[in-house]
């Protein structure tokens, strides 16, 4: 399916544009009384706005030309919600605490109780201040606002407020028309999509990730498949994070992880009504093993006996565990951060140095085998199932050791689902049904006919020739399916 790239049509709303003092290219600069006026803006379709209304307060013009944007199906900046994010005290003490290294980094050598910094189009006119200035614009997408950041025991951002063109002093202008030049000519901005699509669909992927959940292959079948279904789709990076308000549908395809990017852009995406893969609370449950341990204990689902070492004392693992036992980081993920250890000495030196990471370690006892189980769910029905193998030489799937390239990670067998032991599909529903409906990847051992779950993957590998090969287009297009179905479900839950 072929489509032809389009350009979007760019405005500024400003309150009165005579007294507009930057350089905006070839971008029509509009008062807010205009655009909410006129009735060529109610109609005009791919349009996109930057609101650089003098005032946002509720039922101000600058409130309203954000709101009719988005009811008129403009791209707007800010949004409402990111009008109302600067308002409440409980989302900036929120942000407070989600970038807090990185404000103690930036303000470390202030002498002062209080500092306000003036974020320009994400940046700060001091470059030290840049790289904090453009995570705050990610979040609130405001063009133009001060941060208030006060210092009790450490810094935190007390409040955020928006600036007016007339309240900017005029040693600053230069700086600023540099960011909103550069701002506006961001290649971002540019491109609208055909009407002949239905949906906006955004998978999260990163370009340098070692071993990605999806191959470059397999991602281009999941665009084909989303196409086919009527979405257009935009690969994004952990810095599009300000652009998640645009989609209908976010697919990550990147490793996940809770105190990460990932985490927070699947929090966004469900905050701001978009269907998930994967949802925030699944991997909340997954990708920290010592929450998955205790679900899994809680359900009664098998799995290898496993202890939770909360300091480096091991006295008596070897009586509840035994050796030789496996030891996990909690956020460990494709086999790394994950050790052997033969006896107390050993156990003992890997603890030691795995707590320098983390407070908790997992011990489990090991439980070899020549293959592993991953059942592949969505929405609680199984999609696929393969046997990993070993790597050659190697106890885990992945040898991350190995000086070879190709014995990195094991073989692998793709079966059909009516071929796989009917306990280790029960034992990969079951587990699953403790997570929730998402995409998972349940990883599952067959000993002596009964089935031992070692883990659940939120955020499971779908690479070409591999867990496609059996079902092959069909696999991309009911995941795909389930993202639209999700999307359909969140618009109708909005109607009533």
């Amino acid at each position: 399916m072929l489509f032809v790239e389009f350009l979007m049509r760019k405005i500024i709303v400003v309150k009165n544009p005579s007294t507009w003092k930057l350089e905006s290219g070839d971008i029509e600069v509009i008062s807010s009384k205009t655009y909410l006026e006129h009735p060529q803006f109610g109609k005009t379709k791919d349009l996109r706005v930057f609101n650089l209304s003098n005032d946002y307060d509720y039922q101000t013009r600058g409130y309203y030309v954000s709101l009719l944007a988005e009811a008129r199906g403009h791209k707007v900046m800010p949004s409402v919600k990111n009008i109302l994010d600067i308002k409440g005290n409980t989302v900036v003490k929120v942000i407070s605490d989600e970038l807090e290294e990185l404000i103690q980094k930036s303000f470390r050598t202030i002498k002062s109780k209080e500092f306000e910094l003036s974020v320009y189009f994400g940046r700060n006119i001091a470059i030290k201040y840049n790289k904090l200035s453009l995570e705050l614009h990610k979040i609130f997408q405001v063009p133009l606002f001060r941060a208030k950041f006060v210092l009790g025991k450490k810094w935190e951002l007390k409040s955020i407020k928006t600036i007016a063109m007339n309240q900017i002093p005029d040693y600053h202008l230069e700086f600023l028309n540099e960011s909103a030049s550069d701002f506006f000519s961001k290649k971002r901005y540019n491109v609208a999509h055909p009407e002949t699509y239905l949906y906006d669909l955004a998978i999260l992927v990163n370009p340098k990730e070692k071993a990605p959940p999806s191959d470059a292959e397999a991602l281009k079948k999941f665009v084909d498949a989303a196409e086919r279904k009527g979405c257009y789709v935009d690969f994004i990076t952990k810095d599009d994070y300000n652009r998640i308000g645009e989609y209908d549908a976010l697919f990550i395809r990147e490793t996940t992880a809770v105190n990460h990017h990932t985490y927070r852009f699947a929090r966004r995406a469900q905050a701001e009504g978009l269907s998930v893969i994967d949802s925030p609370e699944a991997i909340l449950k997954c990708a920290n093993k010592v929450y998955l341990a205790e679900v899994l204990a809680l359900g009664k689902i098998n799995t290898p006996k496993t202890h939770i070492l909360t300091s480096p004392n091991v006295k008596g693992i070897e009586h509840k565990i035994g050796f030789p036992c496996v030891l996990k980081l909690p956020d460990s993920a494709f086999s790394q951060g994950v050790v052997k250890a033969h006896n107390l000495n050993e156990l003992k030196a890997h603890v030691k140095s795995m707590m320098k990471q983390s407070d908790l370690v997992l011990v489990q006892e090991y439980t070899p085998t020549d293959f592993d189980w991953r059942i592949g769910v969505l929405n609680s029905e199984v999609i696929f199932a393969c046997k990993y193998f070993m790597a050659k030489d190697h106890w885990q799937i992945y040898n991350w050791k190995s000086e070879d390239s190709a014995d990195i990670s094991g073989a692998f067998t793709n079966v059909p689902i009516g071929e796989v032991p009917s306990f280790i599909i029960d034992a990969a529903l079951k587990s699953t049904k403790l997570i929730g409906k998402g995409l998972f990847g349940v990883d599952v051992k067959e000993i002596n006919g009964k089935p031992l779950v070692i883990e659940v993957n939120d955020n499971p590998n779908i690479d070409s020739g591999i867990e496609d090969l059996l079902l092959g287009t069909k696999l991309y297009d009911v995941i795909i399916g389930q993202l639209i179905s999700q999307i359909n479900r969140n618009e109708k839950n909005l109607t009533l």
